[in-house]
């Protein structure tokens, strides 16, 4: 976990509304280089939306999101990959009629340095040797999980700064989960800066150094993962104890 004072990115009193509904009430996160941070809370607690807001698919009437030094205000969603923030979607989103190496050229689509492409695809397949295997395969006749590697290792292609996580065990089996999880620890090992947006709340933070707990649209817990896996509000609420 780094130290430095000035945060990788800071949502700061960030208020987003649509159709009459208020989602997100005035909330504040910060996410230092290097952190693994997660942001838990029951379906609708305005996680997705704060995500949309972030990543510039959804407008925010007020407050700001800041990516290294930089408001992302005005910043198109096209644009961020170039910033450094590229997502893994709720549900996978992988393009079904390419193969799993066309995905993953399509991740890299910024890069246009052979070296440098052909190192991230040694990562990948280094990270998801199932996918290695399977390259020419079309993605769209791969399991769930398959999927999920695959949108993960698509991402890292890009060479994120900021990976962001929306749900990924969504639909997977415990053993598959497993491996996910596996791989987001072995990035956080690494170094990378990544937020965690995820249903199990108990892996979550049990991978996570810091977690936020979202709650109709206002932040009302925040802290060392650790502390909050054992806070008794966070065990009633999220960890089914």
């Amino acid at each position: 976990m780094s130290n430095h004072t000035q945060p990788l990115l800071s949502i700061q009193d960030l208020h987003v509304s649509y159709g009459g509904i208020k989602a997100v009430k005035g909330i504040d996160m910060d996410v230092y280089a290097g952190e693994l941070v997660t942001l838990i809370g029951a379906n609708g607690a305005g996680k997705t939306t704060t995500l949309k807001a972030l990543m510039g698919i959804q407008a925010y009437q007020k407050g700001d999101i800041v990516f290294n030094g930089q408001s992302l205000h005005k910043v198109p969603t096209w644009d961020l990959a170039k910033l450094g923030i590229i997502m893994v979607p709720e549900g996978r989103g992988v393009f079904a009629r390419m193969t799993i190496m066309e995905n993953l050229q399509m991740g890299a689509f910024l890069k246009n340095n052979k070296a440098e492409f052909d190192r991230g695809i040694d990562y990948a397949f280094t990270t998801f040797p199932r996918l290695k295997e399977r390259a020419s395969q079309l993605a769209g006749t791969m399991s769930g999980g398959e999927q999920q590697m695959l949108a993960m290792a698509r991402a890292l292609m890009g060479q994120p700064k900021l990976l962001i996580l929306d749900e990924p065990s969504m639909g997977l089996s415990p053993v598959l989960t497993e491996v996910i999880f596996q791989v987001i620890d072995k990035l956080s090992t690494e170094g990378m800066t990544i937020i965690l947006v995820e249903q199990n709340a108990n892996l979550a933070l049990q991978a996570a150094d810091r977690g936020y707990v979202m709650d109709s649209g206002n932040m009302i817990l925040k802290g060392n993962a650790a502390a909050l896996l054992k806070d008794p509000k966070v065990q009633e609420a999220y960890l089914g104890a």
